[in-house]
């Protein structure tokens, strides 16, 4: 496998109700939290976290609509979820009352970096939900298109060429794709470059360290 070129940020997102009186990702040891569906990037992840975090919590899986139903009802304490902002079931909780968003400390973020190279500081901007007011630090997956790495290079360079040049109707599509910009490419930290990527940063003078075969 091999990385082409960059596309968005996924931050990890922790949501309680207000009432609940949680302020912290800490407080959610002992706790009822949905994660998605089975075997989705918030399901896969999220266990993992909570083990490098020592976290002990009952981890409920299924529909994202169901599940914020049963926060509403206070049969689950907290959504934890990795997905584009804004993520619709926490604006339908929104909507229903107030609900506080829990960061991760900066000691959690190096933690769980360093068991977990793939993950990079992620921060969702103030003012992504009406009740965040401040700017939302944690951790999030840089989304990148991969090949296989025998695909021909000179196709690898045209699919690059094709996606940058076509950038505005990308980003009329889908908001997201205004991060799908050549200098993101140095968010990609641990899979190296398809040679016909590598050769099309370097031939339009894109700054940064190249990494590739």
């Amino acid at each position: 496998m091999r990385a082409l070129f960059p596309m968005y940020d996924t931050p990890f997102q922790f949501m309680v109700r207000e009432e609940s009186g949680i302020r912290s990702v800490g407080e959610l040891n002992g706790r009822r939290v949905g994660i998605g569906p089975q075997g989705g990037t918030s399901g896969a992840y999220i266990p993992e976290f909570f083990k490098v975090l020592k976290f002990d919590a009952s981890l409920a899986h299924g529909d994202w609509a169901e599940l914020a139903n049963q926060v509403q009802a206070g049969a689950l304490d907290a959504l934890a979820v990795a997905a584009g902002v804004p993520f619709p079931s926490f604006n339908d909780l929104e909507r229903k009352g107030k609900v506080r968003y829990l960061p991760l400390t900066q000691q959690q973020i190096l933690d769980l970096r360093l068991a977990m190279p793939e993950l990079g500081a992620s921060v969702v901007g103030a003012g992504s939900y009406p009740s965040l007011r401040s700017n939302y630090g944690t951790v999030g997956l840089y989304n990148f298109a991969v090949a296989h790495r025998d695909i021909p290079a000179d196709l690898a360079y045209a699919i690059l060429d094709a996606v940058f040049a076509n950038h505005d109707e990308l980003v009329e599509v889908h908001s997201a794709a205004a991060e799908t910009v050549p200098g993101n490419f140095t968010r990609n930290t641990f899979l190296p470059l398809h040679d016909g990527a590598s050769r099309w940063y370097q031939n339009k003078g894109v700054v940064g360290v190249i990494r590739n075969d």
